[in-house]
């Protein structure tokens, strides 16, 4: 029988294989259907298998992952370590050393004779630092001593003078007692007379003298009186002259005090120990009345610290106080906190703030606080340097 090469040859089967197409059937069935599962489950499987990968690594490196865990938790016990020693403090760069400056200027005017300072120069209380030409002013002071000199020679005057007229008035007196006994008399023997002159034992002649001498006595009676009267009124003038050359002393002394004071202010010195800086004149110079001639800075300086005033809650005067000056990195000073000022920094300014008109930007305040060295400072402070002051408010 003819074979047809066009048709389909069925291929001869193998009965042994058929057992294992049918096991890899189902091993086939079985995959999609874990791949499906698989596929139900992708959401989950990436965290899943980096939640293997970690724990497999630290099941892995057991020792870098305790040393890690170790160091955050080092870490965030430094934290807060540091957080409960940091919250025992306050501190501000917004500080300055600050000081009492003193302007030295003229109350007199005159030449400039010699300065004996120069700039930055360290002076102790009471060094000399200027002069003023001072010939007018010893020419005034000898002026008033000689009116003092004149004045009490004026009442040495006057106190002689007023002895003298004290001896007047007690011979005066006793003038009008000699011519007071004078008058008794002759009162008498003017009484004796006129009755011997009615009993007839006495004559006409010797009455009348005796009343003539009776006023003759009264005259000189009253001539003692009125003697006696002008010195005492004399002594009264002499008095108001005493009283008068008194005060024209006081007046010359004072004149004397006034040219004395003057005198000493030719000579300019320091109020306190420090340093005379910004000298702005030199010799010959002449001053003027309040000119200002150099500024002075005592050593008695201090820090202002402007703080926050959310920073003051728990700050009060006495805490101690480390200091650091930019001047001096590798120092670190130590006060105490001397007060608080009563006020925020722009409520004394020369324009403060108004904040009843227009709009209101709440803004965080600086308060002035003083803080004082412990003792004095082992290294030159001026006022202006920069300072971090940080207080221990617990």
């Amino acid at each position: 029988m003819p074979v047809d090469t066009n048709s389909p040859v069925a291929e001869p089967v193998d009965e042994r294989q058929r057992p294992t197409r049918r096991s890899d059937t189902r091993k086939t069935a079985e995959a999609d259907a874990s791949a499906g599962k698989a596929d139900a489950s992708s959401g989950d499987a990436p965290q899943d298998k980096r939640r293997g990968s970690l724990f497999g690594s630290i099941k892995r490196h057991p020792v870098a992952a305790g040393t890690v865990l170790l160091f955050v938790l080092l870490v965030a016990a430094g934290a807060v370590l540091w957080w409960l020693n940091a919250r025992n403090y306050e501190w501000t760069d917004d500080a300055f050393i600050d000081a009492r400056t003193v302007t030295i200027g003229a109350e007199i005017a005159g030449r400039i004779t010699e300065v004996a300072v120069t700039d930055n120069q360290p002076v102790e209380a009471g060094a000399v630092l200027l002069r003023i030409d001072d010939s007018d002013y010893q020419a005034s002071l000898k002026q008033a001593q000689a009116s003092v000199a004149a004045a009490q020679a004026e009442i040495t005057n006057v106190e002689a003078q007023t002895q003298a007229q004290n001896a007047k008035i007690d011979a005066a007196q006793k003038q009008v007692a000699q011519a007071q006994a004078a008058l008794e008399f002759a009162k008498s023997e003017d009484q004796r007379n006129r009755e011997l002159l009615a009993r007839g034992t006495a004559t006409q002649r010797q009455a009348q003298q005796a009343a003539s001498t009776l006023r003759q006595d009264q005259a000189a009676l009253d001539t003692a009186t009125a003697n006696a009267g002008a010195a005492t009124s004399q002594l009264a003038v002499l008095q108001a002259q005493g009283k008068s050359a008194e005060a024209k002393l006081q007046q010359a002394r004072a004149s004397e005090d006034q040219a004395r004071t003057t005198l000493t202010r030719t000579t300019i010195t320091a109020p306190v120990a420090g340093r005379a800086t910004n000298i702005t004149v030199a010799k010959g110079t002449y001053a003027q009345p309040g000119q200002v001639l150099m500024m002075f800075v005592p050593k008695d300086v201090w820090v202002k610290a402007n703080f926050k005033e959310t920073q003051l809650d728990l700050m009060r005067p006495g805490q101690p106080v480390d200091i650091a000056i930019d001047a001096y990195p590798e120092k670190t000073f130590h006060g105490r906190v001397d007060s608080v000022q009563a006020g925020s920094g722009t409520a004394f300014s020369l324009l403060p703030a108004e904040n009843a008109t227009g709009n209101f930007v709440k803004v965080v305040q600086r308060v002035p606080v003083k803080i004082v060295f412990g003792k004095p400072p082992d290294a030159y402070l001026g006022p202006g340097m920069s300072v971090v002051p940080t207080v221990t408010v617990r």
